[in-house]
């Protein structure tokens, strides 16, 4: 697919850390990038066939899953991941110009910006209404628009797209704080496997009994795949009821990883396949004695052979 094929949807509007985190991917450069609204707005194009690709956020280092990506993920028409992308997230305190910190009354940013900066509001400004916003960018397009905010918390690229003054930089809890991005488009031929590569499935049960966890679990540990997360989200269906987020080590390619698939489908009322992709850091998984493919293709030699067809 040539650059001028490519369009991706991203979490806007500009000034987002989605946006920052496409913009170092190189499958951005010479792209159509479009900003939308909501993350569901963003896959719904995907969905859709308005643009080629979705850039969502899927993950964070201090608040966990972004569970409303999962949720959007696990339903409606099928997309997988072809790519994923981790952003180091910094916080400024964005005002218009002129404005001190004893003038902020009232802050706007999106509840996991908040949940990340709340320590340094508690200290700093104890008694500021904090207004939550689908994005920290759109916090910061509504104070450089209007007067109903005195601040924003977004990122400085933020306050650089809507001509608002960084008041004070780096005001996050933590230090560490990352976010990690998916790159997803409709079903296609899974990407060739790399050696370092991540898989991502969504696992839904027959039924709430003792051990079901316990059985999904064995299919990945008996075949050596190491999972790397793992979240349960309910399905919406019933009380009680849930459905599993699972990513892991390895390519669907991987022997081990096809037959872990192949026996999930066995125990599971649902297996969603989301992709198999390259991981970001670019680091294989420890393989122990015989799980690597060759083990297997010796294996299944010697039940041919054992069977009498060898």
């Amino acid at each position: 697919m040539s650059d001028a094929a490519v369009s991706i949807a991203y979490l806007g509007p500009r000034g987002t850390f989605a946006e920052a985190a496409l913009r170092t991917m190189a499958v951005s450069e010479g792209a159509d990038l479009r900003p939308f609204p909501t993350v569901a707005a963003a896959l719904d194009a995907a969905r859709a066939g308005d643009v080629t690709h979705a850039l969502v956020p899927i993950e964070n280092s201090v608040e966990g899953a972004v569970t409303g990506t999962l949720d959007e993920l696990a339903t409606g028409e099928p997309l997988v991941i072809v790519d994923e992308q981790v952003l180091a997230v910094r916080f400024a305190l964005l005002v218009r110009p002129g404005t001190a910190l004893a003038d902020v009354r009232r802050v706007a940013t999106h509840p996991v910006a908040h949940a990340q900066c709340r320590t340094w509001l508690a200290t700093h400004l104890p008694d500021a209404e904090v207004v939550p916003e689908t994005s920290n960018a759109v916090a910061a397009q509504a104070v450089a628009e209007g007067t109903a905010y005195d601040a924003a918390i977004a990122s400085s690229a933020a306050g650089a797209a809507y001509g608002l003054d960084v008041l004070v930089d780096g005001i996050g809890d933590n230090e560490e704080a990352w976010t990690r991005f998916v790159l997803v488009g409709r079903p296609s031929v899974p990407r060739e496997r790399t050696g370092a590569d991540k898989t991502t499935l969504f696992l839904f049960m027959r039924e709430d009994h003792p051990g079901a966890l316990l059985e999904i679990l064995t299919e990945f540990s008996v075949r050596g795949v190491n999972l790397t997360r793992i979240e349960s989200r309910p399905t919406r269906r019933a009380l009680g009821d849930y459905y599993f987020s699972v990513d892991c080590e390895g390519h669907v390619a991987d022997a081990r990883v096809g037959e872990a698939l192949a026996g999930l489908h066995r125990v599971c009322a649902q297996v969603r396949f989301l992709g198999s992709y390259p991981r970001h850091d670019g680091k294989a998984p420890l393989l122990r004695p015989g799980v690597t493919d060759d083990d297997y293709a010796e294996a299944v030699a010697w039940l041919a052979a054992v069977r009498g067809n060898g």
